[in-house]
C-alpha cells in the first residue's frame, strides 16, 4: 500500500517536470518565432502569428494540467 503510494507520487513528480520542461520549450519557440517575424514576409508573418496563438493556447492547457498534477489528494 505505502509503495503504492510512492510509485503513484513519483509518476505525478515526473509528470509535472516534464510538463514543466515542456512549457519553457514551447515559450521559448515563441521567442524564436517572434525573433524571426523581423525578417518574415506577410504569408509567413501571419503563420508565424497564428502558430504563436496556438502554442500560448498550449502553454495555458499545460500550465493547467500541471496545477492538477501537484495537486495533493
Amino acid at each position: 500500500m505505502e509503495n503504492d503510494r510512492h510509485e503513484v507520487f513519483n509518476k505525478k513528480s515526473e509528470n509535472a517536470l516534464s510538463l514543466g520542461k515542456m512549457i519553457e520549450n514551447t515559450k521559448e519557440n515563441i521567442k524564436e518565432a517572434e525573433i524571426s517575424m523581423e525578417f518574415a514576409n506577410p504569408e509567413e508573418l501571419e503563420n508565424i502569428e497564428r502558430k504563436n496563438s496556438h502554442r500560448r493556447q498550449s502553454i495555458a492547457q499545460m500550465e493547467e494540467q500541471l496545477k492538477g498534477s501537484t495537486k495533493k489528494h
